[in-house]
């Protein structure tokens, strides 16, 4: 049988750049080396190369998302997006593959651009019962008072991109004097809109899900608990700082109901592939924190976690999601 050519797509224009270059490793280790022919191709704003063992790297094409080796054109069957921000993301890579017709291995344009923009997904979430932290929005250019801050949402909150992930740019606020830096600081690493949310005090927990042919699976649950004052980027990628309990230390009626939230939030958008929800349970009440939908896949990563504690691999469940999106085609 002929391999399959599978693109593992990293990179990207955010400071996210890094931890998408370590998830795209740990998918290429997680993937069928015997069934699929495994490339990395990296995406940055000036150039698009695909990676070979011991040669320089090569130009993708834009125009088919191709390249050439030995002097024969070569075409992908399938990308596997694993870029955390801008383009892959927020929809933008999403709808160059469909122009394109070449299936991919995440949610689609609308869900992947909702999902990226905090604020309105969490807001359309509400509205189908979801609890969510009290949110405001700042506009790209905008200016507001510490103390609009403090009426709109309390403190202690925190002030990020409002299109952002990794918490790059995120900061806890504790008073009317933190607010104007820390609104500086989240637009450093992103221009555009910034987000306000109250503090939430609880269990931190994530929830892994996804869909095939056979169905829908909610992975389960991994209980977070920072060593820093919140779940900030060193304590996410650094072991010392962190410890990931999973299955996580809550009741079953309690993991059962994330599980179903998560599900729910899945069909409600209407995505595809595998999608990580993160919540904080507040007096047994699970309230959303935000939807990834290209979540982390290093080895360590929550996603492997779960499956792991599913009694499931890594290999069977990525071959199986990839081979539901090619029976589509």
């Amino acid at each position: 049988m002929k391999k399959r050519n599978i693109a593992v797509v990293f990179g990207g224009y955010s400071s996210e750049n890094v931890v998408s270059r370590h998830s795209a490793q740990g998918i290429a280790s997680f993937l069928d080396a015997e069934r699929y022919a495994i490339y990395l191709v990296d995406i940055e704003r000036d150039r698009w190369t695909v990676e070979l063992d011991g040669e320089s790297p090569i130009d993708i094409d834009r125009s088919d998302f191709s390249f050439v080796y030995g002097g024969e054109k070569i075409l992908f069957d399938l990308a596997y997006i694993t870029i955390h921000g801008d383009p892959g993301e927020n929809g933008i890579l999403q709808g160059y593959f469909d122009m394109l017709g070449i299936p991919y291995s995440c949610c689609g344009v609308f869900a992947a651009a909702l999902t990226f923009n905090k604020f309105v997904c969490n807001r359309f979430l509400s509205q189908l019962g979801f609890h969510v932290a009290k949110a405001l929005r700042i506009g790209a250019g905008e200016e507001v008072t510490p103390q609009q801050v403090a009426d709109a949402v309390g403190f202690p909150c925190f002030i990020k991109p409002n299109q952002g992930g990794s918490s790059f740019g995120t900061t806890k606020v504790k008073n009317l004097d933190e607010v104007l830096p820390a609104i500086a600081a989240a637009r450093a690493e992103d221009d555009g809109e910034v987000l306000v949310e109250s503090f939430l005090s609880g269990t931190e927990v994530s929830c892994g899900c996804y869909k095939t042919q056979s169905g829908m699976t909610a992975l389960p649950v991994t209980e977070v608990i920072s060593k820093n004052e919140f779940f900030d980027y060193e304590a996410k990628y650094t072991a010392s700082r962190v410890e990931e309990i999973t299955p996580a230390r809550i009741s079953d009626a309690l993991t059962r109901e994330i599980q179903e939230l998560t599900a729910r939030i899945y069909d409600s958008i209407g995505c595809k592939g595998i999608i990580r929800a993160d919540y904080i349970i507040v007096d047994g009440t699970p309230y959303l924190l935000e939807v990834n939908t290209t979540p982390g896949m290093t080895v360590t990563s929550f996603i492997p976690q779960q499956v792991r504690a599913a009694g499931l691999d890594m290999k069977s469940v990525l071959t199986e999601l990839i081979e539901t999106e090619l029976s589509h085609r």
